[in-house]
């Protein structure tokens, strides 16, 4: 894909992986729409995009523990853009010092599945018919090697919590959400992937868990820009990468019946359904 031009959604943009990514695709001439919760970090980024002088920016505020939010977030990103061309579903809550402290959603949900999961399955679904329009178009989730089968009968973790487990269980949802998505949208010109970016990479995600980063941001964003720009996957959907080797998710990210019952669970939580 030539990124000249074009539009670009990066949720999560104004940090670590996000805002490097953010300052790639300026580079490359896009126009970023920028999103994050601190619209201070938000608009020193726009203004260093824009006094770099080659791609264009715009920011965006929304926290993505509110569905309400995510809603509004789509509201304006459409009053403003006639076309959006990719969208990068990278906003996300990792670990972290209180991980094994149960915390819930602004619409009382289990906090990593309603940030790293459903807000990027509510705002995708919102912005899908411009996606659409404006094929050929993509859509990347950005997922997580750490991945645990989804327990239906204890979605969010009432009994027995453990952090690690939510996160683990949100990430495996993105990947269900990614084929399942890219099932539907086969022959349409939308294409949708999923990939582990790197591991523990250099951003502050990884250091507020007090773990030593193994690889940095700068990888992890050679391997999202890789899925945005490469020729190769301008015609495959549905495909998982670790890094920018095509691999195989965990089991239940090919199980029918958990894409179905996913699918249903999602629509009815976010009130698509």
């Amino acid at each position: 894909m030539n990124l000249a031009g074009k539009t670009v959604l990066v949720t999560g943009s104004t940090d670590g992986l996000g805002r490097i990514v953010a300052r790639r695709l300026a580079d490359a001439g896009a126009y970023v729409l920028l999103h994050g919760r601190n619209r201070e970090r938000g608009e020193v980024l726009r203004e260093e995009i824009r006094a770099a002088g080659r791609g264009k920016a715009d920011f965006y505020q929304a926290d993505l523990a509110s569905l309400a939010e995510v809603r509004s977030l789509a509201q304006a990103v459409l009053r403003d853009n006639a076309h959006i061309h990719v969208l990068v579903n990278n906003a996300g809550l990792g670990s972290g010092p209180d991980i094994n402290r149960r915390a819930t959603s602004a619409d009382g949900y289990e906090l990593r599945f309603a940030v790293n999961y459903l807000a990027g399955f509510l705002l995708t679904h919102l912005l899908l018919p411009t996606l659409l329009k404006s094929a050929p178009a993509r859509i990347i989730n950005v997922t997580s090697l750490g991945q645990q089968a989804i327990d239906f009968h204890n979605l969010m973790l009432e009994r027995a919590y453990d952090g690690g487990r939510a996160y683990r269980q949100s990430k495996l949802a993105q990947i269900l959400f990614t084929f399942d998505l890219a099932e539907e949208l086969k022959g349409k010109g939308v294409t949708v992937h999923c990939l582990h970016p790197s591991t523990f990479m250099d951003t502050t995600m990884v250091r507020l868990n007090n773990v030593k980063p193994v690889s940095t941001a700068d990888q992890g964003a050679d391997a999202v820009m890789n899925l945005i720009v490469s020729d190769e996957l301008e015609r495959r959907s549905g495909l998982y990468f670790n890094v920018r080797e095509e691999s195989r998710a965990s089991d239940q990210a090919y199980d029918a019946a958990a894409h179905a019952q996913l699918r249903e669970l999602s629509r009815r939580l976010t009130g698509l359904s």
